[in-house]
C-alpha cells in the first residue's frame, strides 16, 4: 500500500470548530484547514508561550473566528459552537504537560476530562454536528514498559495525573458515545498520537524545543532521561490521521467512531540521547548533561501500534524520523531569519501532501 490519500476537496467550504488553535498542533492544523478552504472557527485560550506558532505563522488571519475563552465556562464554549454550526469538531484543546501536570494536578484533571464533557455537552446542543475527534495521547495507557506497541484495545491508566486525566478523557469520550452520540446520529471517535515535533513549538520541558533553545542561547542542555525511548513524529503525521479520520466519520457514519492510534514506523521510537545526536549533527552542537537530581515519574519506554489506521483508513507515515528533524530545524531557521511563518508553514505543509512515503 503506498501513502496515505486525504481529499482535499473534501474540506473545501466544511465548517470546523477546533477547539486549541492557539496551540503547537492546533495552529498547524487550523492553517492545514484553511489552506483546503475550510471555514475554520477557532476556541482556546491565549497561547501558553510569548513566543508561539499562532502569532508568529498569522493562524488567525484566515480563520472565520477565534475565541479566547477557556474550556472550563462550558456556556461560552456551547454558545461559541452554536454560532459557528460546525459539520466537524476538532478536540485539541488540553492541558499538555505532564511535568506540569504534578504541580497542578486539579487544574489538569479540570482541564482535560471536564473540558472534554463540557466540548460534549457543547456538541450535544449544537446541530448540525456529524463528527467528533477528541484528540488524547499515546500516555493514555497503562504503561506496562513493553517493548511491544500498545493497541487501541489496551487498559486505560496512568501513573502520572496528565496520562491518568487522558485515560480519563478516553472514558468519557466512551461514554458519551454509547449514550448521548451515536444514538443521535453523530459519528464521535478518539484520537491518540506519539511524541510529536515540528517548527513554531516553544513549550517547556519538551525535548526539540528545549534544544533549540539551549542552540540558539549557547547554553548546556540538562536532560532528565537520556535513555527513555518515545515515538517521535512530525506534527503533520498525526494531524493528516485527524483529518482522514474525520472524513470517514463524516462520509461514513458511526461505525469508525472508535479510537485510532496514529504512531510512527516501529524503528522510528528512539531514545532521547539518538534525537540530541541527530539534531547535533544537523545543526550547531549543544553540550548536554544529565539532571542528576530526584526525578518525578515518567515513562522509560512507550511505543504505538497503528495497525488498525493503516488498514482501515490506509494512514501510514509519510515523513521518517530524520526528515521530520530537518524540517524541524529548517522551520526553526526560516525563523531566525524573520521569514514569512505564515508562508513558510504552509509550504510544509504542501511538501507533506506532495511527499511518498520515505524509504
Amino acid at each position: 500500500m503506498e501513502g496515505m490519500e486525504m481529499n482535499p476537496e473534501f474540506w473545501r467550504g466544511k465548517r470546523v470548530f477546533l477547539t486549541g488553535h492557539t496551540g503547537f498542533k492546533g495552529g498547524w492544523l487550523s492553517l492545514w484547514l484553511q489552506s483546503m478552504g475550510a471555514e475554520v472557527h477557532g476556541y482556546a485560550l491565549n497561547p501558553p508561550t510569548d513566543i508561539n506558532i499562532f502569532s508568529v505563522a498569522k493562524v488567525s488571519e484566515g480563520m472565520a473566528s477565534s475565541v479566547i475563552a477557556d474550556l472550563r465556562e462550558p456556556d461560552k464554549l456551547s454558545q461559541a459552537m452554536q454560532q459557528a454550526r460546525p459539520e466537524v469538531v476538532f478536540h485539541l484543546a488540553a492541558q499538555p504537560l505532564v511535568r506540569y501536570s504534578y504541580t497542578q494536578p486539579v487544574e489538569t484533571y479540570e482541564v482535560n476530562v471536564m473540558g472534554t464533557v463540557h466540548m460534549l455537552e457543547a456538541v450535544r446542543a449544537t446541530p448540525g454536528v456529524k463528527a467528533v475527534v477528541n484528540v488524547t495521547t499515546d500516555k493514555c495507557y497503562e504503561n506496562r514498559e513493553w517493548v511491544w506497541g500498545y493497541r487501541e484495545d489496551e487498559a486505560m491508566g496512568g501513573f502520572d495525573p496528565y496520562s491518568s486525566s487522558k485515560g480519563c478523557a478516553e472514558l468519557v469520550t466512551s461514554a458519551y458515545r454509547q449514550s448521548f452520540l451515536e444514538p443521535a446520529g453523530i459519528a464521535l471517535a478518539s484520537a491518540r498520537a506519539g511524541n510529536v515535533i515540528g517548527g513554531g513549538d516553544w513549550a517547556e520541558d519538551r525535548l526539540v524545543p528545549d534544544f533549540l533553545r539551549a542552540s540558539d542561547a549557547g547554553e548546556t542542555l540538562t536532560i532528565r532521561s537520556p535513555n527513555s525511548t518515545r515515538p517521535w513524529q512530525h506534527v503533520l503525521e498525526p494531524l493528516s490521521g485527524y483529518l482522514m479520520l474525520a472524513e470517514q466519520l463524516c462520509t461514513k457514519g458511526t461505525g469508525f467512531s472508535e479510537a485510532w492510534n496514529f504512531g510512527p514506523a516501529d524503528d522510528d521510537a528512539r531514545p532521547v540521547k539518538w534525537i540530541i545526536e541527530r539534531m547535533a549533527e544537523m545543526c550547531k552542537a549543544v553540550n548536554w548533561q544529565r539532571d542528576e537530581s530526584p526525578q518525578l515519574h515518567e515513562a522509560n519506554y512507550l511505543k504505538l501500534d497503528s495497525s488498525k489506521a493503516r488498514s482501515q483508513l490506509s494512514w501510514q507515515p509519510r515523513w521518517r524520523l530524520q526528515t521530520a528533524l530537518q524540517k524541524t530545524l529548517e522551520w526553526h531557521e526560516a525563523w531566525r531569519q524573520a521569514k514569512d511563518m505564515r508562508l513558510v508553514t504552509l509550504g510544509q505543509i504542501n511538501d507533506y501532501q506532495s511527499a511518498r512515503q520515505d524509504d
